[in-house]
Protein backbone atom coordinates (compact mmCIF):
# COMPACT_ATOMS: atom_id res chain seq x y z
CA UNK A 1 0.00 0.00 0.00
CA UNK A 2 1.32 3.42 -0.91
CA UNK A 3 2.13 5.96 1.79
CA UNK A 4 1.22 9.63 2.01
CA UNK A 5 2.35 12.56 4.11
CA UNK A 6 -0.17 13.92 6.58
CA UNK A 7 -0.61 17.32 4.99
CA UNK A 8 2.69 19.21 4.96
CA UNK A 9 3.97 17.40 8.06
CA UNK A 10 6.64 14.71 8.14
CA UNK A 11 4.20 12.03 9.33
CA UNK A 12 3.86 9.24 6.76
CA UNK A 13 0.76 6.99 6.80
CA UNK A 14 -0.90 4.41 4.57
CA UNK A 15 -3.45 5.87 2.18
CA UNK A 16 -6.17 3.74 3.75
CA UNK A 17 -6.74 3.73 7.52
CA UNK A 18 -8.28 0.91 9.54
CA UNK A 19 -11.28 2.10 11.53
CA UNK A 20 -12.08 0.33 14.81
CA UNK A 21 -15.33 1.93 15.94
CA UNK A 22 -17.13 -1.43 16.06
CA UNK A 23 -14.34 -3.38 17.77
CA UNK A 24 -15.71 -4.72 21.01
CA UNK A 25 -19.27 -4.28 19.81
CA UNK A 26 -20.05 -6.08 16.54
CA UNK A 27 -16.45 -7.23 15.97
CA UNK A 28 -15.01 -9.46 18.69
CA UNK A 29 -11.33 -9.69 19.58
CA UNK A 30 -10.65 -12.66 17.33
CA UNK A 31 -12.18 -10.84 14.40
CA UNK A 32 -10.23 -7.68 15.26
CA UNK A 33 -6.98 -9.65 15.35
CA UNK A 34 -7.67 -11.09 11.91
CA UNK A 35 -8.57 -7.66 10.52
CA UNK A 36 -5.43 -6.04 11.89
CA UNK A 37 -3.20 -8.80 10.52
CA UNK A 38 -4.89 -8.55 7.10
CA UNK A 39 -4.50 -4.77 7.10
CA UNK A 40 -0.81 -4.90 8.01
CA UNK A 41 -0.11 -7.65 5.48
CA UNK A 42 -1.57 -5.34 2.81
CA UNK A 43 0.89 -2.62 3.82
CA UNK A 44 -1.47 -0.57 5.99
CA UNK A 45 -0.12 1.36 8.98
CA UNK A 46 -2.72 3.89 10.21
CA UNK A 47 -5.17 2.54 12.80
CA UNK A 48 -7.95 4.87 13.96
CA UNK A 49 -9.75 4.61 17.30
CA UNK A 50 -11.20 6.89 19.99
CA UNK A 51 -11.61 7.12 23.76
CA UNK A 52 -15.36 6.65 23.41
CA UNK A 53 -15.46 3.77 20.90
CA UNK A 54 -17.32 0.83 22.45
CA UNK A 55 -16.87 2.51 25.85
CA UNK A 56 -13.11 2.03 25.59
CA UNK A 57 -13.14 -1.61 24.48
CA UNK A 58 -11.80 -0.69 21.04
CA UNK A 59 -8.64 0.78 22.55
CA UNK A 60 -8.30 -2.12 24.99
CA UNK A 61 -8.38 -4.65 22.14
CA UNK A 62 -5.71 -2.72 20.23
CA UNK A 63 -3.62 -2.66 23.40
CA UNK A 64 -3.83 -6.43 23.78
CA UNK A 65 -2.94 -6.97 20.12
CA UNK A 66 0.15 -4.74 20.29
CA UNK A 67 3.30 -6.80 20.75
CA UNK A 68 1.31 -10.03 21.27
CA UNK A 69 0.38 -10.02 17.59
CA UNK A 70 2.04 -6.97 16.02
CA UNK A 71 5.01 -4.80 16.98
CA UNK A 72 4.10 -1.31 18.21
CA UNK A 73 6.46 0.25 15.67
CA UNK A 74 4.45 -1.22 12.79
CA UNK A 75 1.42 0.90 13.72
CA UNK A 76 0.58 4.56 13.38
CA UNK A 77 -2.04 4.90 16.11
CA UNK A 78 -4.60 7.70 15.97
CA UNK A 79 -7.02 8.20 18.83
CA UNK A 80 -9.51 10.93 19.67
CA UNK A 81 -10.72 12.54 22.90
CA UNK A 82 -13.66 14.79 23.77
CA UNK A 83 -16.64 12.44 23.44
CA UNK A 84 -17.71 9.83 25.98
CA UNK A 85 -20.90 7.98 26.83
CA UNK A 86 -21.35 8.35 30.53
CA UNK A 87 -24.40 6.48 31.77
CA UNK A 88 -25.19 5.60 28.17
CA UNK A 89 -25.57 9.21 27.02
CA UNK A 90 -23.28 11.02 24.59
CA UNK A 91 -21.25 13.63 26.46
CA UNK A 92 -19.06 16.22 24.72
CA UNK A 93 -16.35 17.81 26.87
CA UNK A 94 -13.36 19.49 25.24
CA UNK A 95 -12.03 21.14 28.40
CA UNK A 96 -8.33 20.75 29.12
CA UNK A 97 -9.10 18.62 32.17
CA UNK A 98 -11.32 16.18 30.27
CA UNK A 99 -9.12 15.91 27.19
CA UNK A 100 -5.92 15.18 29.10
CA UNK A 101 -7.70 12.79 31.44
CA UNK A 102 -9.13 10.87 28.49
CA UNK A 103 -5.75 10.82 26.74
CA UNK A 104 -4.07 9.30 29.80
CA UNK A 105 -6.84 6.69 29.97
CA UNK A 106 -6.38 5.93 26.27
CA UNK A 107 -2.64 5.46 26.70
CA UNK A 108 -3.25 3.06 29.56
CA UNK A 109 -5.75 1.06 27.51
CA UNK A 110 -3.44 0.98 24.49
CA UNK A 111 -0.47 -0.02 26.60
CA UNK A 112 1.80 2.60 25.06
CA UNK A 113 3.46 5.76 26.29
CA UNK A 114 2.41 7.79 23.24
CA UNK A 115 0.03 7.93 20.30
CA UNK A 116 1.24 8.97 16.89
CA UNK A 117 -1.75 11.23 16.22
CA UNK A 118 -4.19 12.67 18.78
CA UNK A 119 -7.34 14.49 17.71
CA UNK A 120 -9.98 16.59 19.46
CA UNK A 121 -13.03 14.51 18.53
CA UNK A 122 -15.42 17.38 17.83
CA UNK A 123 -15.91 21.14 18.05
CA UNK A 124 -17.63 22.47 21.18
CA UNK A 125 -18.71 25.95 22.23
CA UNK A 126 -18.71 24.92 25.90
CA UNK A 127 -14.94 25.26 26.38
CA UNK A 128 -12.78 28.13 25.09
CA UNK A 129 -10.85 27.09 22.00
CA UNK A 130 -7.61 28.34 23.57
CA UNK A 131 -8.16 25.97 26.50
CA UNK A 132 -8.89 23.04 24.18
CA UNK A 133 -5.76 23.72 22.16
CA UNK A 134 -3.62 24.04 25.28
CA UNK A 135 -4.28 20.33 25.85
CA UNK A 136 -2.89 19.54 22.39
CA UNK A 137 0.18 21.67 23.11
CA UNK A 138 0.74 19.91 26.43
CA UNK A 139 0.36 16.45 24.87
CA UNK A 140 3.07 17.21 22.32
CA UNK A 141 5.44 18.88 24.79
CA UNK A 142 5.20 15.94 27.21
CA UNK A 143 5.61 13.30 24.51
CA UNK A 144 2.14 11.83 24.93
CA UNK A 145 1.36 12.60 21.26
CA UNK A 146 3.74 12.90 18.34
CA UNK A 147 1.27 14.89 16.19
CA UNK A 148 -2.09 16.52 16.88
CA UNK A 149 -5.20 17.54 14.99
CA UNK A 150 -8.96 17.84 15.16
CA UNK A 151 -12.08 16.04 14.00
CA UNK A 152 -15.39 17.31 12.65
CA UNK A 153 -14.17 20.92 12.45
CA UNK A 154 -15.39 23.24 9.69
CA UNK A 155 -13.01 25.18 7.49
CA UNK A 156 -13.01 28.35 9.59
CA UNK A 157 -12.78 26.37 12.83
CA UNK A 158 -9.67 24.46 11.78
CA UNK A 159 -8.11 27.64 10.35
CA UNK A 160 -8.63 29.41 13.68
CA UNK A 161 -7.20 26.46 15.58
CA UNK A 162 -4.14 26.39 13.36
CA UNK A 163 -3.48 30.09 13.83
CA UNK A 164 -3.61 29.75 17.61
CA UNK A 165 -1.39 26.68 17.69
CA UNK A 166 1.18 28.38 15.47
CA UNK A 167 1.94 30.71 18.38
CA UNK A 168 3.05 27.64 20.36
CA UNK A 169 4.89 26.22 17.34
CA UNK A 170 2.71 23.11 17.41
CA UNK A 171 1.46 22.20 13.93
CA UNK A 172 -2.09 20.98 13.47
CA UNK A 173 -1.73 18.24 10.86
CA UNK A 174 -5.14 16.57 10.42
CA UNK A 175 -8.91 16.98 10.40
CA UNK A 176 -11.06 13.84 10.43
CA UNK A 177 -14.46 14.53 8.85
CA UNK A 178 -17.30 12.68 7.18
CA UNK A 179 -16.74 12.69 3.43
CA UNK A 180 -18.04 10.44 0.67
CA UNK A 181 -20.02 10.49 -2.55
CA UNK A 182 -23.19 10.72 -0.44
CA UNK A 183 -21.85 13.49 1.80
CA UNK A 184 -19.77 16.17 0.11
CA UNK A 185 -20.30 18.91 2.68
CA UNK A 186 -16.53 19.05 3.16
CA UNK A 187 -16.44 20.77 -0.23
CA UNK A 188 -15.41 23.38 -1.05
CA UNK A 189 -14.10 25.07 2.13
CA UNK A 190 -12.35 22.14 3.83
CA UNK A 191 -10.67 20.79 0.72
CA UNK A 192 -9.41 24.24 -0.18
CA UNK A 193 -8.32 24.92 3.40
CA UNK A 194 -6.45 21.62 3.63
CA UNK A 195 -4.45 22.41 0.52
CA UNK A 196 -3.80 26.03 1.44
CA UNK A 197 -2.97 25.51 5.13
CA UNK A 198 -1.21 22.16 4.92
CA UNK A 199 -3.32 19.80 7.03
CA UNK A 200 -4.55 16.42 5.84
CA UNK A 201 -8.14 15.21 5.62
CA UNK A 202 -9.10 11.83 7.04
CA UNK A 203 -12.58 10.97 5.68
CA UNK A 204 -14.68 8.89 8.05
CA UNK A 205 -17.54 6.82 6.66
CA UNK A 206 -16.11 7.05 3.12
CA UNK A 207 -18.65 4.41 2.05
CA UNK A 208 -21.64 6.57 2.96
CA UNK A 209 -22.33 4.66 6.19
CA UNK A 210 -22.40 1.45 4.18
CA UNK A 211 -24.86 2.60 1.51
CA UNK A 212 -22.20 2.90 -1.21
CA UNK A 213 -21.35 -0.81 -0.95
CA UNK A 214 -24.66 -1.48 -2.70
CA UNK A 215 -25.95 -3.79 0.02
CA UNK A 216 -29.14 -1.73 0.47
CA UNK A 217 -30.16 -1.79 -3.21
CA UNK A 218 -32.77 -4.49 -2.59
CA UNK A 219 -33.80 -3.70 0.97
CA UNK A 220 -32.24 -3.63 4.44
CA UNK A 221 -30.29 -6.78 5.39
CA UNK A 222 -31.01 -8.07 8.89
CA UNK A 223 -27.31 -7.98 9.84
CA UNK A 224 -26.68 -4.43 8.58
CA UNK A 225 -26.17 -1.22 10.56
CA UNK A 226 -29.47 0.12 9.26
CA UNK A 227 -31.20 -2.75 11.06
CA UNK A 228 -29.03 -2.58 14.19
CA UNK A 229 -30.17 -1.22 17.53
CA UNK A 230 -26.60 -0.07 18.19
CA UNK A 231 -26.66 2.43 15.33
CA UNK A 232 -30.15 3.99 15.25
CA UNK A 233 -30.64 6.36 12.32
CA UNK A 234 -26.92 6.04 11.43
CA UNK A 235 -27.66 4.93 7.88
CA UNK A 236 -31.25 6.10 7.40
CA UNK A 237 -30.31 9.60 6.19
CA UNK A 238 -28.68 8.10 3.09
CA UNK A 239 -31.52 5.77 2.13
CA UNK A 240 -33.11 8.35 -0.17
CA UNK A 241 -33.62 8.94 -3.89
CA UNK A 242 -30.40 10.91 -4.31
CA UNK A 243 -28.31 8.15 -2.75
CA UNK A 244 -30.13 5.56 -4.86
CA UNK A 245 -29.01 7.38 -7.99
CA UNK A 246 -25.41 7.49 -6.78
CA UNK A 247 -25.41 3.79 -5.89
CA UNK A 248 -26.80 2.86 -9.30
CA UNK A 249 -24.10 4.91 -11.01
CA UNK A 250 -21.48 3.18 -8.85
CA UNK A 251 -22.87 -0.23 -9.77
CA UNK A 252 -22.65 0.58 -13.49
CA UNK A 253 -19.09 1.90 -13.12
CA UNK A 254 -18.03 -1.11 -11.06
CA UNK A 255 -19.42 -3.54 -13.59
CA UNK A 256 -17.56 -1.80 -16.39
CA UNK A 257 -14.28 -1.95 -14.47
CA UNK A 258 -14.92 -5.49 -13.18
CA UNK A 259 -14.55 -4.39 -9.56
CA UNK A 260 -16.94 -3.83 -6.64
CA UNK A 261 -18.88 -0.61 -5.92
CA UNK A 262 -16.90 -0.41 -2.66
CA UNK A 263 -13.62 -0.16 -4.55
CA UNK A 264 -14.92 2.57 -6.84
CA UNK A 265 -16.34 4.64 -3.97
CA UNK A 266 -13.11 4.41 -1.99
CA UNK A 267 -10.88 5.23 -4.96
CA UNK A 268 -13.01 8.33 -5.66
CA UNK A 269 -12.71 9.79 -2.14
CA UNK A 270 -9.10 8.67 -1.69
CA UNK A 271 -7.93 10.80 -4.59
CA UNK A 272 -9.83 13.98 -3.77
CA UNK A 273 -7.64 17.08 -3.20
CA UNK A 274 -6.37 17.28 0.37
CA UNK A 275 -7.40 13.75 1.32
CA UNK A 276 -4.69 11.65 2.96
CA UNK A 277 -6.34 8.44 4.15
CA UNK A 278 -10.01 7.38 4.19
CA UNK A 279 -10.91 5.54 7.41
CA UNK A 280 -12.40 2.16 6.52
CA UNK A 281 -14.29 0.13 9.10
CA UNK A 282 -15.49 -3.41 8.50
CA UNK A 283 -17.63 -5.91 10.36
CA UNK A 284 -15.81 -8.85 8.82
CA UNK A 285 -12.37 -9.52 7.36
CA UNK A 286 -13.99 -10.32 4.01
CA UNK A 287 -15.46 -6.81 3.91
CA UNK A 288 -12.06 -5.36 4.80
CA UNK A 289 -10.38 -7.27 1.97
CA UNK A 290 -12.86 -5.76 -0.49
CA UNK A 291 -11.97 -2.27 0.74
CA UNK A 292 -8.23 -3.01 0.58
CA UNK A 293 -8.62 -4.07 -3.05
CA UNK A 294 -9.27 -0.41 -3.90
CA UNK A 295 -5.54 0.25 -3.44
CA UNK A 296 -4.81 -0.98 -6.96
CA UNK A 297 -7.69 0.90 -8.60
CA UNK A 298 -7.12 4.18 -10.44
CA UNK A 299 -10.33 5.70 -11.82
CA UNK A 300 -10.43 7.12 -15.36
CA UNK A 301 -10.96 10.88 -15.45
CA UNK A 302 -14.23 10.47 -17.37
CA UNK A 303 -15.61 8.20 -14.65
CA UNK A 304 -14.57 10.61 -11.89
CA UNK A 305 -16.37 13.42 -13.72
CA UNK A 306 -19.51 11.30 -14.06
CA UNK A 307 -19.51 10.44 -10.35
CA UNK A 308 -18.93 14.10 -9.51
CA UNK A 309 -21.98 15.03 -11.53
CA UNK A 310 -24.36 12.39 -10.20
CA UNK A 311 -23.39 13.15 -6.58
CA UNK A 312 -23.30 16.95 -6.87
Amino acid sequence: MRQRRMGSSGLSVSRLALGTMTWGRTTDEAGAREQLRTFLDAGGTLVDTAHGYSDGTSEEIIGRLIDDDVPREDLVICTKSGISRRSGHRVVDTSRHSLLSQLDTSLERLGTDHVDLWLVHTWSDEAPLTETLSALEWAVSTGRARYVGVSNFSGWQVARAMSLLEQARVPLVANEVEYSLTNRTAEPDLLAAAQALGFGLLPWSPLGRGVLTGKYRNGIPADSRAASRDFPRFTARYLDDRSTGIVEALAIAAKGLDVSPTEVALAWVRDRPGVVSPVVGARTTAQLRTSLASESLELPEELVAALDEVSA
